[in-house]
């Protein structure tokens, strides 16, 4: 008789628990920045825009977690060297330098929480962030094309 009084808490703090999961997980991909769908080679990306200054300096910054197909693009006014960093970055990630044409220049490999710069080996006005090796496990390489992408 006391399991039978017990069971009904504990069925209703894993319900409780599971509930506080998905809105953590709500809260960390609802952030309120416009998406946008890119596409690489045969594979699909939604995109975060970070288009203005404060969302690009905000970037990914303290999230635990991203799903696979999903990312975040810096777009910038003019095209420059524009350099990274993962200073308050809790996930690892794969940058993508991409030039006006939306040609790949470069791909960078980011270790979470760090202040190494990345930068572009050419002047570019987009980087797209993803997912440690998302580029590699897919065998997306410099020079392909990376379609989608706005004009500014």
């Amino acid at each position: 008789m006391h399991l039978l009084n017990i069971k009904p808490i504990l069925l209703t703090l894993a319900g409780a628990a599971s509930f506080l999961i998905s809105i953590s997980t709500i809260a960390q991909v609802n952030t309120g920045l416009p998406t946008i769908e890119l596409k690489t080679g045969i594979y699909r990306i939604q995109a975060e825009l970070a288009d203005t200054p404060q969302a690009r300096e905000v970037g990914l910054m303290n999230r635990t977690s991203m799903p696979t197909n999903s990312g975040m693009l810096f777009v910038f006014e003019q095209k420059a060297g524009n350099c990274f960093w993962m200073k308050n970055t809790k996930i690892p990630l794969s940058i993508a330098f991409i030039a006006d044409d939306g040609k790949i220049v470069n791909i960078e490999e980011m270790q979470a929480d760090t202040t190494n710069n990345h930068c572009p080996t050419a002047p570019i006005r987009y980087a797209l962030e993803m997912n440690k090796q998302w580029f590699a496990e897919r065998v997306i390489t410099p020079g392909m094309i990376v379609t989608g992408l706005p004009k500014k």
